[in-house]
Formats: structure tokens, sequence, C-alpha cells
């Protein structure tokens, strides 16, 4: 076992394990640690705990300290300093002419880096901005195209349930979402009402599929042919929500309406996306 916190840089971003040493956190306490893009201060969301050393990914790096007032100054500081890079970086954008929108600027917690990071629908050659930014800053310089799901997560904002978007406020990393998973959900296959905000399938498609597939092992699906209390027939409609199937009897053409339990499954069917959906609407499962 291994005695951990667990510390994250960003609203709804990944959670990182390092070493307390000999400090003891608690939730919403600062710390001051080393990452691969060099000191940063980060909120403790999880308190000092013991996890399995499995768990983890070595090396375990430790924190240097608990942050103080003046760490916090420091914090700050480099707030105001991101705001005007990011006004000067949108300047230099338009005066270069280059086909990219700036998305955000972090600065590291020890001023060696200045990250910036933007969306562009094709490559950018973005070497000179790059040296107008160094002669600006005098500090490291980074510049990371990212895709329009990151970029969703930056900006935040209200999807269609009126909730805030799920990856900016606790997704830690996004989930893989298919075509595949809507159509066993019972959606229309229509891209304004599976795609979320950022244009790409919704993440809560993949929130509910655990649910959804527990139903379907329970639920006739569409074409199966199953027997009722007063027939047998093949399935037209399902609900599975709601457990209610439309059932065609094999001898007439009136349609009967009874729940999952009341019918019993002779030949089930299955769920199927054709090839020309799936190539329709590939891009939606595109990050």
């Amino acid at each position: 076992m291994v005695e951990i916190i667990g510390v994250r840089f960003k609203t709804g971003g990944k959670v990182y394990y390092f070493s307390p040493k000999d400090i003891v956190f608690t939730l919403e306490d600062k710390a001051i640690v080393e990452t691969s893009r060099g000191v940063e201060c980060g909120e403790v969301v999880i308190a000092n705990r013991m996890v399995d050393e499995s768990e983890i990914v070595p090396p375990l790096k430790e924190v240097i300290r608990m942050a103080t007032p003046n760490d916090m100054k420091i914090v700050e500081k480099n707030r105001i300093k991101e705001a005007e890079a990011f006004k000067i970086c949108e300047e230099k954008i338009a005066f270069r002419k280059l086909n990219m929108h700036l998305v955000d600027v972090e600065c590291t917690f020890d001023n060696n880096k200045l990250l910036f990071y933007f969306t562009s629908e094709s490559r950018v050659d973005f070497r000179e901005l790059v040296k107008d930014l160094a002669a600006i800053f005098r500090t490291r310089i980074e510049l990371r195209q990212i895709g329009v799901r990151d970029e969703a997560k930056i900006l935040g904002g209200l999807g269609i349930c009126g909730r805030e978007f799920c990856c900016k406020g606790y997704l830690g990393e996004f989930q893989p979402v298919s075509i595949k998973m809507a159509k066993e959900q019972g959606l229309s296959l229509n891209p304004t009402k599976i795609s979320g905000t950022c244009g790409r399938l919704m993440c809560c498609l993949k929130h509910e599929q655990h649910s959804y597939e527990e139903l379907l092992k329970i639920t006739p699906k569409v074409g199966a042919f199953v027997k009722t209390p007063e027939c047998k027939g093949y399935v037209e409609e399902v609900n599975l929500i709601t457990g209610k199937l439309k059932v065609m009897p094999e001898k007439n053409d009136v349609p009967i309406y009874v729940s999952r339990e009341d019918v019993k499954i002779i030949k089930d069917s299955q769920i199927k996306v054709n090839k020309e959906e799936i190539k329709a609407l590939k891009e939606l499962e595109d990050k």
C-alpha cells in the first residue's frame, strides 16, 4: 500500500496522484507539485489515502509543499498574465493572418512556460508566431492544437439538458462514444439530436449505456418474434425505459400493446447500424 493525495489542476480535469510526504492535506487545500510541464499549483481533491501500489503509475512524485499565501499571490498574478497573453496572442494571430482560433492560455506556476491552446480546421505553420510571443514574454512558448471536444471542456457552457457540460463539470477524461450506442438507446440518428454543442456525440450516451445494455438483456428487440398472452407476433416498436412493446400479430394487422414482462421471446432480433449510417455520421465520433 502507498500513501497518496489526488491533485487536480483544472475544474473537471484529470486527477493526478502524488506522495504527500509527511504533510496532511484536506480537501480543497492547494499543493505545489512538480509535473512534466514544470512546477504547478493544484487543488487537492483526494486527501491523504492509502491505495494499492498497482493503482499508481510509477514513479510517484512527492509534493513540494502545501501552498502558502505568497504562492496564491503568484497564482493570481499568473491569471492576470494569462489574460494579457491571450489578448496579445490574438493580435499577433490577426497580424500574421493565421487560420487558427485561440481558446485558452496557461502559465505554469514557476513562469517557466506559457501554453497557448487553439483550434484550426487544418495544420498551421505558427513558427513565426512563436518567435513573436517569445520575444514579448521572454519565456518558453508552446502552442497546442486541440479538438472541438477539448475546446468545449475548456470554455464550458450549458447542454440541452440545462446543466453544465459534463466534460467541464466532472469528466476527467473523454470516453469513446459510438453511433451504435445511440442506436441501442433508441435515438433518432439525427446529428442535431445526438450531438452536443461541440458537434460530436453527446458524452451522456456513454454514461447511460450500461443501463441500456442491462435493459436490452431483458427486452425483445424490434423484429423479434414473441408470444403474448393473446397471440404470437413480431415486435414493431420498443420503449426500453417503460418496457412497453408494440406487437403486430402474425394472423391479423391490428397491433397490440404489451409489457415486456408479459411476453416470451421465441426468436430475438439484433440492433444493427448499416454502413451508410456509420459513414454519414462517422465524423460525430471523432475527437
